[in-house]
C-alpha cells in the first residue's frame, strides 16, 4: 500500500554497506523507520542530504502494516532548510528539538498537532531573533501534545512543583518517598511563570540566564520522570553556553 505523506527525520543509522535505516516522524502515521537503499554510496551522497536532523520531506512510502521496517519510494524535500547552517544558536536548537522529539515519541502513534506545531516553529527559527526562550517553550508545548503536561495550578498555598506529581502541592514535609522530587520555592517558580506566559498569552518571563537553565533542566528531568526511553539527554549543554 502507497501512501503520501510529510516527515521529519529524527535520526539515522547505517545499515549493510551504503545503506541507512532512518527514524521520521511522518504527519499521517507517527514515528517511521525506513529503508532507504545506497544513501552511502558515491552516487546517493545528494539523496543523504536530505536526511539531516529535522528535515522536512514530502514522502511517498510503502505501508505495510506486518513490518517494523518500511521503504520510501519517493522523498523530495518540502521547503526551504528553516535555518542557516553557519548559524550556531540555530543550529544548537535545531539539534535539541531533534532529540527532545526523537527521545519522547513512540512508534506508530500519529500525532498531526505535534507535528504541525514542531514545523511551525522550525519556520520560526529563521524570523525570530530572540531565541532565549524557545528550548523551554518547546518542551512545555511538546509536553501537551504527548499527554504529560504540567499542571498550572500554582497559588499561595500550592507553591511547589512536584516533578513526579507533573503538579504544584502545598508542601514537601509530609511527602514521604516523594520529597526528592520537590523544586524549590524559586524554581518552582520561574516554571510557573513559564507556565502562565506559554499558555495565557502574556508577555515572556524576564528570568536570568542561569534561571532559564535551571528551568530548563528542570524539565529534562520531568521528562526523564515521564517518559522511559528518555535517557542520557546531550543537546541542552550547548545551548546553555550559546543562548546567554
Amino acid at each position: 500500500m502507497l501512501l503520501t505523506t510529510q516527515g521529519l527525520v529524527l535520526h539515522t543509522t547505517p545499515y549493510a554497506d551504503s545503506s541507512i535505516i532512518a527514524k521520521v516522524f511522518t504527519r499521517v502515521m507517527g514515528m517511521r523507520s525506513y529503508i532507504i537503499k545506497g544513501v552511502r554510496s558515491q552516487s546517493g551522497r545528494a539523496k543523504q542530504n536530505l536526511l539531516q536532523p529535522l528535515s522536512l520531506l514530502d514522502m511517498t512510502v510503502y505501508n505495510n502494516p506486518k513490518k517494523q521496517l518500511q521503504f520510501i519510494k519517493e522523498m523530495h524535500p518540502a521547503g526551504a532548510t528553516p535555518y542557516a547552517t553557519n548559524d550556531g544558536v540555530r543550529m544548537a536548537l535545531m539539534f535539541f528539538m531533534d532529540e527532545v522529539l526523537y527521545k519522547s515519541l513512540k512508534d506508530e502513534e500519529p500525532n498531526e498537532r505535534l507535528f504541525d506545531y514542531v514545523v511551525d516553529t522550525l519556520q520560526s527559527l529563521s524570523r525570530e531573533n530572540d531565541l532565549r526562550h524557545l528550548p523551554i517553550s518547546f518542551m512545555l508545548h511538546t509536553s501537551r501534545f504527548i499527554g504529560i503536561e504540567p499542571m498550572n495550578n500554582y497559588s499561595l498555598h500550592e507553591r511547589l512543583f512536584n516533578l513526579k506529581e507533573g503538579r504544584f502541592l502545598a508542601s514537601a514535609d509530609s511527602a514521604g518517598d516523594n520529597v526528592d522530587y520537590y523544586l524549590d520555592a524559586s524554581s518552582s517558580n520561574c516554571l510557573h511563570s513559564y507556565l502562565n506566559s506559554f499558555y495565557n498569552n502574556i508577555p515572556q518571563p524576564q528570568l536570568t540566564a542561569s534561571q532559564r537553565s535551571a528551568t530548563l533542566n528542570n524539565l529534562i528531568e520531568y521528562y526523564h520522570i515521564h517518559l522511559a526511553d528518555f535517557k542520557n539527554f546531550k543537546s541542552h549543554e550547548v545551548l546553555h553556553a550559546v543562548l546567554r
